[in-house]
């Protein structure tokens, strides 16, 4: 078992424990953290927490037991991976379009940790019970491209804590509907919508989050190529700040159009720059991935109109 301790930061008082434990222990889920708390391993002040929706106060302490992880219920599944890079303790896996990160209601099998475990067998790091192993941070479904896969829980943390501090590199690509004339950034916090609880929105009452896009071209009088630098890791981040701005993702029929002008598969969003310091030598290492195929035929077809 392992004992986390936490300090609540100014942006997260006045938030509910479990959502304050998901928010600052990146690798763990907010169900995962009520189930901690409801078995007595979440002490708020060195005071076992009594109930979940306890709201919390900047510069209070929270200790987290976290337990052993349990044995995993995922079946491994002999799915081609297309990988960037990998040693002992880090696999870099440029994800396809269609393929759900982890296994959720509805997507049992097929996911990129049932992938994994074939692949790595036991080495993969068991942070957050059976939901996610060796998953530090995600990407939707339709979009493509890098993350990066620990193989144990030395190496988890320390990816964990370099998405804490907002220190790790994610740059992504996109075609946003209009036309970009210069690059910006969005400051704009982000949290559930209160009209449907599937969708994040733009909210005074979210989480802070930033990003940056730089305009690369404009394509067809319509469209604009961009590339989008994180700086914070919220929920659907890029989708909506760009949304919010009126410059919806060509393809997004969540944020935006419901009919869109082509068959994209989902949003044109691709991950394709990660960087980050290797856990263990210390070094900042940064890999990328090409466009994928649907995404340069889009750009050609763009470019030629």
């Amino acid at each position: 078992m392992e004992t986390r301790i936490l300090i609540v930061e100014d942006d997260l008082a006045g938030i509910r424990c479990d959502r304050v434990i998901a928010e600052m222990i990146p690798e763990i889920t907010r169900s995962f953290a009520q189930k901690l708390a409801d078995n007595g391993s979440v002490s708020v002040n060195d005071i076992v927490l009594s109930k979940n929706n306890c709201k919390l106060k900047a510069g209070d302490k929270i200790t987290v037991k976290l337990p052993d992880p349990e044995p995993l219920a995922i079946e491994p599944e002999n799915i081609p991976l297309d990988i960037i890079y990998e040693d002992d303790d880090i696999c870099i896996v440029n994800k396809p379009k269609g393929m759900v990160v982890h296994p959720a209601p509805g997507h049992s099998n097929g996911t990129l940790v049932n992938a994994l475990l074939y692949h790595c067998g036991s080495h993969l790091s068991g942070i957050n019970g059976i939901a996610r192993p060796g998953i530090v941070h995600r990407i939707d479904r339709d979009t493509t491209g890098l993350l990066v896969v620990c193989k144990n829980d030395t190496a988890h943390l320390s990816l964990s804590e370099q998405l804490a501090v907002h220190s790790i590199t994610r740059v992504y690509d996109c075609i946003c509907e209009g036309i970009l004339k210069e690059d910006g950034t969005i400051d704009a916090n982000i949290g559930r919508s209160t009209k449907d609880r599937k969708k994040m929105c733009v909210t005074a009452q979210g989480r802070r989050a930033v990003t940056h896009y730089f305009v690369q071209e404009p394509l067809a009088g319509k469209y604009t190529y961009v590339k989008c630098r994180l700086e914070t890791g919220r929920t659907h981040q890029i989708r909506v700040h760009m949304a919010s701005i009126h410059h919806p993702l060509l393809g997004d029929t969540v944020y935006g159009r419901e009919k869109q002008p082509f068959s994209t598969d989902g949003q044109v969003l691709h991950a394709g720059v990660l960087g980050f310091v290797h856990p263990r030598r210390g070094e900042y290492m940064e890999f990328q991935a090409p466009l994928p195929e649907y995404f340069e035929k889009l750009l050609n077809k763009l470019r030629m109109i």
